[in-house]
C-alpha cells in the first residue's frame, strides 16, 4: 500500500464530504481530536448572530424570543441520539467534573436506600484523574470507599461489596473500550449502579445507554462533539432514577418554577432537577454547531459508518507504525477492533514529549500523556473520521519516521513543557 492507494480509498469515503464542514488550517495533520475537536465552519457565524443580533439587539429579551433558556434541553436532545437516549433525559450544563459529582451523588443517594451495607465504589487506577478526584472526595464525604483496580479483570471480585461502578467508556490513555453492555449487566448482577464517562467515545463511535441499561453518564462537548475550547458538558439518568435525585448543587435552574423565586427548594422533575445555575449561553451555541457537524453523518451512513472509518484509519496508523519504525515504538492501544477507541497510543523508551513536538513543528499535531504508575510516557493520536484523512495517517507515520530517523526530537527546543502539554 502506498499513498496513492490511501488517496483512492479518500475519494471513496461516504464521509468525505463532512470534512468541508470544518476549518482546517491548510498543510496540517491534525490528531488531536480526542483532545480539542476542529473548528465547525458554521461556529463562527452563530456564535456572531447570538453576539450581535440576540444579545446585541435583543438584549434580556432573547431568553423568551431566542429561546435560550431551552439551550439545555434542545441541544441535550440532540446529543440524546448519539448516545442512545430519549427525547428529555440528557441536559447540557456544566463541566464534566461537577456533571460527574452530580450523577456520582445521586448513586450514592440510591445505593444508600437500596443497599446500605455496600460501601465501596470501584473504578480503575487508568481512569482520567478529575474522576477519580472527584469520586475520592465524596466518598469521603459519605463514607465510602474509591477502590481503583489495575486491570478490568479485577473488577468482578468487588462488585459483590459495591455500591457502585464508575467507569470510562473508553481510556484516555490506550483507548482501550470497554463493552459497556456486557459490563453493565455483570454490575447489575450483582447488584451495582453504573456511572459511564462518555468524553473519549461519544461522537467517535455508537453508544446506546438505553440498550446497555446503563444507569448514569456523563460527557463533554470538547472533543469529539466539536463544542469548543471549555465547552459545556452533558449528562444522562436512566429515567427511572431521575426522580431518585437530591441535588447537591440545588441551584435556580434545577428548581421546579424557577422564577416563582421562591425562598424554597422544590426540585423539577426528570432530568431538569439535574440543572443548577444559568446556562453559558454562547457556550451551548457553539456545542449545538459541533453535534450538528455529527447529526449531518446520518445522511452518510450514521455512526456506524464514523466508527468503521474510525476503526479503518486506527488499524493503518498502528499497522504502518509497526511496518516502518519496527522496535522503535510499541502501539499501547488494543489491536483488536472490538477493543480500541478512536485512538493509536503508542509509547518510546525515551523522549515521547519531545518526540511530540517534534511532530507539532513539522505540522502534525498529536499530543503527550505523562505515565508514572500507570504505565509508560505515551504519545496521543485521535482520529475524528468526520476530517481525518487516510492520507493524513500516512503523512503523520511519514514525518514520525522522519523525525526519529533525523534525531531532531533530540534538540533542545523540543524539550521545553509549557503549562499544558
Amino acid at each position: 500500500m502506498n499513498r496513492d492507494d490511501l488517496a483512492a480509498l479518500d475519494s471513496a469515503d461516504p464521509l468525505a464530504l463532512l470534512r468541508e464542514l470544518f476549518t482546517l488550517p491548510e498543510g496540517m495533520v491534525y490528531l488531536d481530536g480526542n483532545s480539542l475537536g476542529a473548528l465547525p465552519r458554521a461556529t463562527a457565524q452563530r456564535l456572531h448572530d447570538v453576539v450581535t443580533r440576540e444579545w446585541g439587539e435583543g438584549l434580556i429579551g432573547s431568553w423568551n424570543t431566542s429561546d435560550w433558556i431551552s439551550l439545555p434541553r434542545r441541544v441535550g436532545d440532540k446529543i440524546a441520539r448519539l448516545v442512545g437516549a430519549g427525547p428529555g433525559e440528557v441536559v447540557v450544563a456544566d463541566s464534566t467534573s461537577v456533571n460527574l459529582y452530580k450523577v456520582l451523588a445521586a448513586a450514592l443517594s440510591v445505593a444508600a436506600e437500596d443497599a446500605p451495607d455496600r460501601r465501596l465504589v470501584v473504578s480503575e487506577r487508568s481512569n482520567f484523574p478529575t474522576d477519580l478526584y472527584v469520586a475520592g472526595r465524596l466518598c469521603a464525604e459519605r463514607g465510602y470507599e474509591l477502590v481503583a483496580v489495575d486491570a478490568p479483570a479485577d473488577i468482578e471480585a468487588l462488585l459483590p461489596g459495591a455500591a457502585v461502578l464508575m467507569l470510562t467508556q473508553v481510556g484516555y490513555r490506550t483507548g482501550r473500550l470497554h463493552d459497556m453492555t456486557a459490563v453493565t449487566r455483570q454490575a447489575h448482577d450483582h447488584g451495582v449502579l453504573t456511572v459511564w464517562d462518555l468524553c473519549h467515545s461519544a461522537g467517535a463511535l455508537p453508544v446506546d445507554l438505553t440498550a446497555a441499561g446503563a444507569d448514569y453518564a456523563v460527557g463533554c462537548g470538547y472533543k469529539y462533539l466539536n463544542g469548543g475550547p471549555g465547552s459545556p458538558a452533558y449528562l444522562w439518568v436512566r429515567p427511572g432514577l431521575a426522580d431518585r435525585f437530591e441535588q447537591p448543587i440545588s441551584g435556580w435552574m434545577g428548581h421546579a418554577a424557577p422564577f416563582e423565586m421562591s425562598p424554597d427548594y422544590r426540585p423539577a422533575e426528570g432530568i431538569g432537577r439535574y440543572l443548577s445555575g444559568t446556562p453559558s449561553v454562547l457556550g451551548i451555541a457553539a456545542l449545538e454547531c459541533g453535534v450538528d457537524t455529527l447529526l449531518a453523518a446520518d445522511e452518510h451512513g450514521g455512526l456506524e459508518a464514523v466508527r468503521a472509518k474510525s476503526l479503518a484509519l486506527t488499524r493503518l496508523l498502528a499497522d504502518l507504525v509497526e511496518q516502518r519504525l519496527p522496535g522503535v515504538f510499541t502501539v499501547e492501544s488494543p489491536r483488536a477492533d472490538d477493543e480500541r477507541g478512536s485512538q493509536v497510543s503508542l509509547s518510546c523508551p525515551e523522549g515521547a514529549f519531545a518526540v511530540v513536538q517534534a511532530l507539532i513543528a513539522r505540522g502534525v499535531i498529536g499530543d503527550f500523556r505523562a505515565g508514572g504508575e500507570e504505565g509508560p510516557d505515551i504519545l496521543r493520536f485521535g482520529v475524528t473520521p468526520l476530517y481525518t484523512r487516510y492520507v493524513d495517517v500516512w503523512d503523520a507515520v511519514e514525518q514520525l519516521s522522519q523525525v526519529m530517523e533525523s534525531g531532531e526530537w533530540r534538540e533542545e527546543r523540543f524539550a521545553t513543557r509549557g503549562a499544558v502539554t
